[in-house]
């Protein structure tokens, strides 16, 4: 046990098997569910600044955009209704979670990602044929809908097919995956930006990753976890020597079977949940998705045409700075993809909070400098170049740090009995919070201007502190002993009894020391 707030690395297992062919391309297919999302956070930003959708859904918006540019610039863009478009997918998704949830762990993980991306399938025909702002917000509902149960059952999928020496490389896919996403649709958004129909096939091609998903989800097998945990263990077993590429998997798999054991004793994984040995996941699980969205993220990235009109691009000079940052973005996404399981987890997430801080706070203050609190002036082209390279710092910091990390941790800490549960409480809180901060977001940024910048720059210190004295090393650890990992820790360690570890090296030892 260390002390000061740095746990150190505890070593699980490591379970005989190969990298094999056959579970990554499994995890690539399934990290496929990430590109509904990401296409949907890049679309969105990208249609609500284009004129003919605005015009048509959002006139009063659109008025006010094109009045003299003497208009405080920080409030042009202010509109409940336009926030509601974006945000009201964010809403869907936190509802639908918990369905997923229950869904998930009856039916299976590829279940969930066949209905989260048949769900997605029927929002993005909705929104790409909308005559009405009430077919657009419905179809937004959808939407929302099978993002709520591809983020639910992805990340688990991914964790549990995994072997633990690349869960983290493998799981990160996903996020990348969702980079990739906001990158297409910035491009898309690009290229239709000048028609008069442009929003239309903006709004349907995001039929094209849920037909991708969809069908993935049909020829993947269930993890093996999955499959024990719903009494089909020769099943599961077949599937473990396939993406393992041996024979010999009966250490890894006895241990499965022992994890689901211990779970069909839990009756109501919400109520178990609330136990103190639960409580270090628990609390990280709800942490970790809040502050990913208090990075301010998420708004950077689905209002970015906007909030580089608001700075001063023309509209085909902001999609084109929107698509930059959606190259960055991916870019840095792969760094982490290929770190974080020789890194590990928390120098990422601290590197990355301090880059953030830094770029929040350079890019506030040349705002500041050039519309000051008035929000009325112009930003030369060398400024304006200038910011958008500390948007692109704060993009990339995120990218390889609370970008994919927080869905990745989140995923891999939880015991199998609560483990869907655990996983429904992240995606919830996501989206409970980027619901939040996105229907908020316009108004905050007439309101409290240049200011928001530093409002979310704060945030990012306190985020960073956290993880510096709360976060435990997780890399490389099976995510069946992950309990082990809370019982070294420093602050956590107070919370796991010594009853409460039914794997690993101790349950072992135990069974030495009961022996006659």
């Amino acid at each position: 046990m260390a002390g000061g707030g740095i746990a150190t690395q505890v070593r699980g297992k490591e379970y005989p098997g190969k990298v094999t062919f056959f579970v990554v391309m499994a995890c690539l297919v399934a990290s496929s569910g990430g590109l509904i999302f990401g296409y949907d956070i890049g679309i969105s930003g990208g249609v609500t600044s284009m004129d003919t959708f605005l015009s048509k859904f959002f006139p009063l918006v659109y008025k006010k955009e094109k009045e003299v540019t003497s208009t405080n610039q920080y409030c042009k863009f202010d509109s409940q209704l336009l926030t509601l478009f974006t945000s009201s997918l964010y809403l869907a998704a936190l509802v639908s979670s918990f369905v997923a949830s229950t869904m998930t762990r009856k039916y299976g993980r590829k279940f969930s990602m066949s209905v989260g991306g048949i769900t997605f399938l029927f929002g993005a025909a909705m929104n790409g044929a909308a005559m009405n702002l009430l077919m657009l917000i419905l179809g937004r509902i959808l939407l929302g809908i099978g993002v709520g149960f591809a983020n639910q059952s992805v990340p688990l999928y991914l964790s549990e097919m995994a072997p633990p020496k690349i869960r983290g490389m493998l799981n990160i896919v996903f996020q990348l995956m969702i980079t990739i996403g906001i990158l297409v649709a910035n491009l898309i958004n690009y290229a239709d930006s000048k028609k008069e129909w442009g929003w239309r096939l903006s709004l349907g091609l995001a039929a094209v990753p849920a037909l991708i998903i969809t069908i993935g989800s049909l020829i993947l097998p269930d993890t093996p976890n999955s499959l024990i945990e719903r009494g089909q263990a020769g099943k599961a077993r077949d599937v473990l020597i396939k993406i393992r590429g041996i024979i010999d998997i009966k250490e890894e798999f006895d241990d499965l079977v022992a994890a689901s054991e211990e779970s069909k004793l839990i009756k109501s994984p919400w109520k178990d949940m609330l136990e103190k040995k639960c409580r270090p996941p628990l609390v990280m699980t709800i942490l970790i998705p809040f502050f990913q969205q208090l990075t301010g993220i998420n708004v950077i990235m689905f209002y970015a045409p906007v909030l580089f009109k608001t700075i001063g691009f023309g509209d085909s000079a902001s999609l084109m700075s929107a698509v930059i940052t959606g190259v960055i973005n991916s870019l840095a996404t792969v760094v982490s993809l290929i770190v974080v399981d020789k890194w590990g987890r928390r120098l990422l997430f601290l590197q990355g909070g301090i880059q953030m801080l830094i770029s929040q706070l350079i890019v506030g203050g040349l705002i500041a400098y050039g519309f000051g609190t008035s929000g009325v002036g112009n930003l030369s082209k060398e400024f304006s170049i200038l910011i958008v390279m500390f948007i692109c710092s704060y993009v990339a910091a995120f990218a390889w740090s609370w970008g994919p990390l927080g869905w990745l941790v989140p995923s891999e800490i939880f015991p199998l009995e609560i483990r869907s549960a655990g996983q429904s409480i992240n995606v919830s809180v996501n989206m409970f919070f980027t619901f939040v901060i996105g229907q908020i977001f316009l108004t905050m940024l007439c309101h409290m201007k240049f200011g928001l910048f530093f409002f979310f720059a704060g945030w990012v210190v306190i985020m960073t502190l956290f993880i510096a004295f709360f976060l435990p090393e997780t890399k490389n650890v099976p995510i069946e002993e992950m309990i082990l990992v809370w019982k070294n820790h420093w602050f956590w360690g107070k919370y796991i009894s010594d009853d409460d570890i039914h794997v690993g090296n101790v349950q072992m030892n135990r069974r030495r020391m009961r022996a006659p």
